[in-house]
């Protein structure tokens, strides 16, 4: 079976950097052609930096980093440095990345590795806000019929917003990104927090982690300490949700999610509940469907997946 050639666009954020390894940990499943970042969990500086250590930390020198949009593309930057710290990826010591940062910007980096995928399409997987793919579907509308999904950890409906109400962070940082990204026709399948709340690490599980004894495994775990501090004052639980692996957990195994293709929109104007994703789940509109929406997931299946690719590294 030939590797699914992806493109990765995150904004790590200590979840987005446990993605990456999930994605070098399966080579015989994805094939990583490049990363960019936006900013996003924390300003652009630090997540190109944070990209570029994961690159590092398991010998991945083969791969080029881009940074793209420091901010949305009408609204001011909103960071989570409450959750992630304020280098995005606290709970771990790094030294300063090795890997060099290419010169290309971000979107210019989609746009020509999804130009160059002649033979077969590109599947893009999106982790922080959209803001990358949305101006590079502007910048050169023609990728859209060369890219096989976007993957993307955003948006909420039953479970509610974290950073508003309503709305989940990935959405409400750009929802003027996000809302040209899901009128693209591009197939989308889409993992928010009715989801990713599933799948939490408690302690038993970032033990189990932190027992593979790898330099990696040591990383994720120690990094899961730290970031679970918000969700369980928050919330009260034993552990925070890991929120971007889902989206590499469905290229590698998608029978571990339950998923519903639906009508999915982007409310870009109310003061109230911009960031909103207004999800057509019983098909109450005549909107059509623009996007495979996950409800659930076998969360005990998909940690053992995690822990059997985290020990590869």
């Amino acid at each position: 079976m030939t590797a699914l050639p992806i493109l990765i666009d995150c904004d790590p954020g200590q979840d987005d950097f446990i993605n990456l390894l999930l994605a070098f940990a399966s080579p015989e499943d994805v094939r990583v052609e490049a990363i960019t970042t936006v900013g996003g969990n924390v300003p652009l500086p630090h997540t190109h930096r944070n990209a570029r250590l994961a690159c590092d930390l398991v010998g991945r020198d083969d791969i080029a980093v881009s940074a793209g949009c420091p901010q949305p593309l009408l609204r001011p930057l909103e960071t989570a440095e409450y959750l992630h710290g304020e280098s995005g990826i606290d709970g771990y010591d790094f030294d300063a990345p090795r890997l060099a940062l290419s010169t290309e910007h971000g979107v210019d980096t989609i746009v020509r590795i999804v130009r160059a995928r002649c033979d077969e399409r590109l599947t893009l997987v999106a982790t922080g806000p959209l803001t990358n793919v949305a101006m590079a579907l502007k910048k050169a509308p023609d990728i859209g019929a060369r890219i096989a999904e976007i993957v993307i950890m955003g948006g909420a409906m039953r479970e509610g917003g974290n950073v508003t109400p309503s709305a989940e962070f990935n959405i409400a940082v750009d929802p003027h990104a996000a809302d040209i990204v899901f009128r693209s026709g591009i197939p989308i399948a889409l993992f928010g927090l009715d989801v990713t709340h599933q799948f939490v690490m408690g302690r038993a599980r970032r033990e189990r982690l932190r027992a593979i004894e790898t330099p990696a495994a040591v990383a994720v775990a120690d990094m899961l300490d730290f970031s679970v501090r918000y969700d369980e004052s928050k919330y009260g639980t034993d552990g925070a949700p890991l929120h971007d692996p889902c989206t590499l957990l469905y290229l590698l195994a998608p029978d571990l999610f339950d998923l519903k293709r639906c009508a999915v929109g982007v409310e870009t104007e109310s003061v109230l509940t911009y960031g909103h994703t207004a999800v057509d789940f019983w098909g109450v509109t005549d909107r059509a469907s623009n996007a495979l929406w996950a409800y659930a997931i076998d969360h005990e299946a998909a940690f053992e997946l995690l822990c059997e690719r985290i020990t590869r590294l």
